[in-house]
């Protein structure tokens, strides 16, 4: 099931995520760190590397969604929408 998720929000964070980045590396204990560094307070942790990057994206949109619910700027928000005239 993580595996489908992942995959999934892979898909729909590849529009919303253009242009941040999301750096990983592996923790003393074994456990992996992924942090989104282009939004503060991004960061993920998992048993996995997949696990860590997934967790992190999905961190990652949750807030964006919440920046837009609040009328806030969202990077990388402009690559996914276009507003018809």
């Amino acid at each position: 099931m993580l595996a489908e998720q992942a995959a999934i929000l892979r898909c729909i964070a590849r529009g919303i995520l253009m242009g941040l980045t999301v750096e990983i590396e592996r923790e003393e204990d074994g456990r992996w760190i992924a942090e989104v560094p282009q939004l503060p307070g991004v960061l993920a942790y998992g048993q996995s590397r997949e696990e860590a990057i997934a967790r992190a994206q999905a961190l990652a949109l949750r807030l964006i969604a919440e920046r837009l619910e609040n009328g806030e700027a969202a990077p990388g928000i402009e690559t996914v929408f276009s507003v018809a005239a």
